[in-house]
């Protein structure tokens, strides 16, 4: 069988997308916007070792495989493959058809997939995982997350706000259900390079704590805090959230940081930050979830080239697991299609300043990027992951509430 016509046939026969050979070899239909060409026969030798969306993912940034037209455009054609991977039956078909290829063009996977060593979720690994990720290049995050600086899904208060307008909107959101005054103590756990906790302490007079596994983050985070004149209210410290202060806090926000607990440690999670919450302290818990049960395994792709050890969880395990650790949950929302528009942005900003990004980290490593943000924004858009926040109050002892009848 030609190459395009193996290809072809991973895709679906609907898939409105070309495929073309090095072989000379092309299917799908002559209409389509956008097209796949297999430059190497190393491409397909991948999908043997790993016949579904990882090999097509190791020949993509590998430069052995091209995306010709819009990436997203080619991934939203497609989204059956790309969101469920290719079915085991027809995985283990592939790689027997490829066989012969593999054995004359086998190569070990790229350079840029990470496996942290040590024992899963200890600090030491923990530590790794989150260097892997975080710690590629403050100016490449710059050029992709834009003057927020700001890693998480953002808040957009209307359809023509800006990336920037809706990142301070979801730090203001944070902030009023959160309910914080002048004068609070906010813990910011997992604080990227800390836009919470400068909003918190710029816009609310709050004294902020943020934590942080990335040297490169806390090292930009705290350089940004003194530069804005923040000093005496807000901090950075590169440190484990394990190891973070135990004293009482009137309320803690973690934005994209359940992601990278295990199941096994939610319970402990969740009970260390209601330790260091004082009666009436409010959780803000901002994370991607799942959005079946049970939950699946991480997706290949995001495990070995972006988060490493990352594992999502369904909302309900969530909300069961902060309901647990003795946080009784007052409000809830999906903010999905936020997500969406936040990964939007992300990519535009990528290709904006991807000569630049490029000469910075490699095309391999920006590549990476580029294929991480347009499947995720699928996901996102089409209901196969989801965002989540979850606000929890640790009750006084007899059980009453600083909640308000109404409102946050």
């Amino acid at each position: 069988m030609q190459v395009a016509e193996i290809i072809s046939s991973v895709l679906g026969p609907e898939a409105p997308v070309r495929v073309i050979g090095y072989d000379g070899s092309k299917a799908g239909p002559d209409s389509a916007e956008g097209a796949i060409r297999i430059v190497s026969p190393r491409a397909m030798a991948r999908l043997v070792t790993a016949p579904g969306t990882l090999g097509l993912a190791r020949g993509y940034v590998t430069g052995e495989i091209e995306v010709e037209g819009d990436l997203y455009g080619v991934l939203a054609a497609m989204p059956d493959v790309i969101l469920h991977d290719i079915p085991r039956a027809q995985r283990l078909r592939l790689a027997r058809q490829l066989v012969p290829v593999w054995l004359r063009h086998r190569m070990p996977p790229p350079e840029f997939e990470y496996r942290p060593p040590g024992r899963l979720h200890s600090k030491a690994r923990d530590r790794k995982a989150i260097s892997h990720h975080y710690d590629v290049s403050n100016a490449f995050y710059e050029w992709v997350l834009g003057p927020s600086m700001a890693y998480t899904c953002a808040v957009y208060p209307t359809d023509s706000a800006t990336l920037e307008q809706a990142q301070a909107e979801k730090h203001e959101l944070v902030a009023r259900k959160l309910a914080l005054a002048p004068g609070m103590r906010l813990l910011d756990v997992g604080c990227g390079w800390g836009g919470m906790v400068m909003h918190a302490a710029a816009e609310h007079g709050v004294r902020a704590l943020g934590v942080t596994l990335s040297a490169n983050q806390a090292a930009w985070a705290q350089a940004e805090i003194t530069r804005r004149g923040l000093d005496g209210l807000a901090e950075v410290r590169h440190v484990d959230y394990r190891d973070a202060p135990e004293t009482e806090f009137d309320a803690i926000s973690s934005i994209g940081l359940t992601e990278h607990i295990g199941r096994a440690q939610l319970p402990s999670y969740f009970a260390s930050l209601q330790a260091r919450l004082r009666p009436g302290g409010r959780l803000l818990n901002h994370c991607i979830t799942e959005s079946r049960t049970p939950p699946r395994t991480l997706d290949p792709f995001i495990g070995r080239y972006i988060f490493p050890d990352g594992e999502l969880h369904t909302v309900g395990h969530v909300i069961a697991t902060m309901n647990d650790a003795g946080f009784e949950i007052r409000h809830e929302e999906n903010l999905r299609e936020h997500y969406a528009r936040t990964l939007h942005a992300w990519g535009d900003n990528l290709e904006a300043h991807w000569d630049d990004a490029v000469a910075e980290v490699g095309v391999g490593k920006a590549k990476v990027w580029r294929l991480y943000m347009a499947a995720c924004r699928l996901g996102f858009e089409r209901d196969n992951i989801q965002l989540h926040q979850v606000l929890g109050e640790r009750v006084h002892g007899d059980g009453r509430s600083g909640f308000p009848l109404r409102g946050w």
